[in-house]
């Protein structure tokens, strides 16, 4: 059982208010939504744990309990990391069904911030006109709220890649954006990595994330990163992303073994190949492995929308894409299917497409 003597932080609002008790806070809340007010009720029960859903995005959602002193820890991180001191106002647009909706709730809760509660929906700011220190979004987010997003301070913007195009768009606002790496398995982001007010040398060169405080990371016989933070997990946490390592709290993220294509005895790493890609693609798009009687598996790529002979004709041109990494069938889908967190789901998208991996 969780023992708390104050169950939040005394500087805490919600929506400009401040409660004098979590009987009060829980009532108010259900003003706000169902799931916030679910969410506030397990956190405030008996259980030393909360039930929450991974997102589906590299694997079937599944529940899992997370212990509630490990989500306040990586909220403490989080706030020593970002200097985000009590009295911080913030933002949260993103679903609290989610864990990166919920730590902006417990970070709220435990660091005494001033938060308010918008609909996540695709452009969180459109309606509203006040200054925040600290919000997260999804890149689709922060690309439909560029001229309002000076209005925050400091982004965190996970679930999603920033693209070259919304990277370049995002270097001379004010606001500080940072790309974050983790799972639900360690309580949201683990690392981060700055993403605007570069130099030009640190656009075109390989970027890196750095772990938050009280974290060691290291890579397993597979190349895999090994996350290593006693106060969020009680054993290391195993994963599948191929990473390189730059030393003990960096490293640069390759992409997912999972998604590895073995074709005529080359290892292709998808990611790798769409970061060159998204060079010249704008719309949605990724590549994938297709069963091949010669080859074992063959690249094929998979695009959003309608067919395009220009764009079919700059691919096979692209200099920076290797003999090996040029795919071998190109396929156009009106819409891709998606998760319940609005990422492509590759696997569903590949069957609408009668392709068999």
């Amino acid at each position: 059982m969780l023992k708390v003597e104050n169950p939040f932080h005394s500087a805490f609002k919600l929506q400009g208010k401040s409660f004098n008790s979590k009987e009060e806070l829980i009532d108010f809340s259900k003003e706000i939504s169902a799931e916030v007010a679910d969410f506030l009720m397990n956190w405030f029960d008996e259980n030393s744990f909360v039930e929450v859903k991974t997102s589906g995005s590299t694997g079937n959602p599944k529940i899992i309990k997370l212990q509630k002193k490990q989500m306040i820890n990586s909220a403490k991180a989080t706030g020593d990391y970002f200097n985000l001191q009590e009295n911080t106002t913030a933002l949260l647009c993103m679903s609290p069904n989610y864990i990166a909706g919920k730590m902006m709730l417990v970070r709220a809760l435990t660091l005494g911030w001033h938060l308010d509660i918008l609909a996540p929906t695709s452009n969180p700011l459109k309606n509203s006109d006040k200054n925040y220190v600290f919000s997260a979004m999804v890149p689709m987010q922060l690309h439909n709220s560029l001229p309002d997003i000076h209005r925050i301070k400091k982004l965190i913007v996970g679930g999603g890649t920033i693209s070259k195009e919304l990277l370049g768009k995002i270097q001379e606002v004010k606001t500080e954006i940072f790309a974050t790496y983790g799972m639900t398995e360690t309580i949201t982001h683990i690392a981060v990595k700055r993403m605007n007010h570069l130099r030009h040398a640190e656009l075109v060169s390989a970027f890196h994330y750095i772990t938050l405080p009280n974290i060691q990371i290291s890579v397993d016989h597979r190349g895999c990163l090994l996350i290593d933070a006693p106060t969020i997990s009680e054993e290391k946490v195993i994963t599948n992303d191929l990473v390189e390592l730059i030393s003990s709290t960096a490293f640069k993220w390759l992409g997912r073994i999972d998604n590895v294509i073995n074709s005529g005895g080359i290892k292709l790493i998808p990611e790798q190949i769409e970061e060159k890609l998204a060079e010249i693609i704008e719309n949605r798009f990724f590549v994938a492995g297709k069963k091949d009687e010669i080859l074992g598996e063959k690249l094929i790529l998979i695009i959003e929308g309608i067919k395009n002979e220009d764009l079919l004709n700059k691919i096979h041109q692209l200099k920076s894409l290797s003999t090996y990494e040029i795919p071998k069938e190109i396929y156009f889908i009106e819409k891709f299917i998606e998760t319940e967190t609005n990422k492509i789901d590759r696997t569903k998208t590949l069957i609408l497409c009668n392709i068999e991996k």
